[in-house]
């Protein structure tokens, strides 16, 4: 988009994640024009970066892939990726969503994903998609399935060598003086797709994330065992050393008041359980232990998942881990109340402990969009049984875990219904049915029609 243009679509999908581009697809196949928003400079979201998925371990990559290339090649979508939404007016009928279109310092229209430039640039930086864990170049293209396979520069680290645009195939191709651009993208509809964030690992300083190495959380583990990841093989942080024992603690982001996340995060005990699985086929020798409160199973399938990690070998350890410390070797000393065995208090020592920490809402969409908020942060549902993606403000609709804490197949099907209300709406408004939107932005509003 050039500066101060404005995109006119029937539909904005706020969210390039899985439930995103679902609900972009649905929309678009329906012969309506839709706008995908994402502040990354690639879509694909939390799901691109996941090993596999459960109960069935199939390729996150394999799912993901298809559907990033499905959307960026569709006729009716327009992606635009590292955009930032930054207020929204309703005016005419219409949403006026006013975005930004951050800097890449790279031509997008230009640029062909040769990576020449990345080959060429001699600053590291701490790789944000493999959990920090490695480094990328200050220039480069975000990760190997990226959509667009276009670089990205990270001014901020960048020595403006020119050593990049030097490598560069393509003549002004990069670009160290591109500014943001701002624009407007013209709506009757809006679906919020915004996702999730994860507790932070080190919110719990008795379980000593961050200051012990070989603690670390669920989504470096999903890296440590995807296909892409950073070692290409299950290793400690600490000393590279392939380990033999693996502890999993349940609950260290969720369920605390102490935290302020009261609810359970629900996808936390099933991930625990595929990455267990997944450990026990690729290092079978390892012990693999699961302290845990509950076990919540809730899906079709989930159950018997959770059977077959305990007879692969899997220790489920009913109790509340209290502490976690190291030794002099880095490895980390559990402390914990075991409740099956009459609350007895032991300390056991692992070689690495993952920390399966929560959700919690990545965006409050109040001040932008006039959407209320539940207790828990997360976008309030009026219908939660009949219509569960409608929001507190007409015309805009949510899906996947911008509503609450859920699975992908959960969030798959909500991107569904949101596709199913918004076109429901838009036909509305194409049929001369029209919505009068009151000023207010806090609580469900009247919706008035007249033909």
């Amino acid at each position: 988009m050039k500066p101060d243009e404005r995109l006119k679509v029937d539909a904005l999908v706020v969210g390039g994640g899985i439930a995103g581009m679902q609900a972009s697809l649905d929309l678009a196949g329906q012969g309506y024009r839709v706008a995908l928003v994402e502040r990354q400079p690639s879509i694909g979201g939390k799901m691109a970066a996941l090993s596999k998925v459960f109960p069935t371990l199939d390729c996150c990559s394999c799912i993901t892939t298809p559907k990033m290339s499905a959307v960026a090649h569709h006729e009716n979508i327009e992606v635009l990726t590292y955009t930032e939404v930054d207020w929204v007016d309703f005016f005419g009928g219409h949403f006026m969503t006013h975005v930004t279109l951050k800097p890449r310092y790279v031509d997008a229209a230009t640029c062909t994903g040769c990576r020449k430039c990345e080959y060429a640039c001699p600053v590291d930086v701490p790789d944000a998609f493999q959990m920090g864990m490695t480094a990328h170049r200050a220039i480069r293209v975000p990760f190997p399935t990226a959509v667009p396979q276009k670089a990205v520069l990270d001014i901020d680290n960048c020595l403006l060598c020119g050593k990049c645009e030097a490598a560069c195939p393509v003549e002004d191709c990069i670009d160290f003086g591109q500014v943001a651009v701002s624009s407007v993208i013209e709506a009757d509809a809006i679906v919020l797709a915004t996702g999730f964030e994860t507790t932070p690992r080190d919110a719990k300083a008795e379980y000593g994330a961050g200051a012990y190495p070989n603690v670390i959380d669920g989504l470096m583990m999903e890296r440590l065992l995807a296909p892409t990841g950073p070692y290409l093989h299950v290793l400690r942080p600490s000393d590279g050393k392939e380990p033999e024992s693996i502890a999993y603690v349940q609950c260290a982001g969720s369920r605390d008041q102490t935290l302020g996340v009261p609810y359970c995060s629900r996808v936390c005990c099933m991930y625990a359980i595929k990455q267990a699985m997944l450990l026990a086929g690729s290092l079978p020798m390892a012990d693999i232990t699961i302290y845990y409160m509950d076990i919540r199973t809730f899906g079709k399938g989930y159950e018997q998942f959770y059977q077959s990690a305990k007879a692969m070998g899997v220790e489920f350890v009913k109790g509340k881990v209290a502490r976690i410390t190291e030794d002099d070797d880095h490895n980390p000393v559990v402390r914990v109340e075991v409740i099956d065995a009459g609350s007895k208090v032991l300390e056991r020592k692992h070689d690495l402990v993952v920390l399966s920490v929560g959700m919690l809402p990545a965006y409050n969409p109040t001040a932008t969009y006039g959407v209320p908020t539940a207790a828990d942060g997360f976008i309030e549902q009026y219908s939660p049984n009949v219509s569960p993606t409608l929001t507190g403000r007409q015309g805009i609709f949510a899906t996947g875990t911008a509503m609450g804490p859920m699975d992908i197949v959960d969030s798959i099907v909500l991107a569904g219904a949101a596709a199913s209300e918004a076109a429901a709406y838009l036909e509305d408004v194409r049929s001369g049915v029209h919505a009068k939107v009151s000023e207010s932005h806090l609580g469900r509003e009247e919706v008035m029609t007249h033909a």
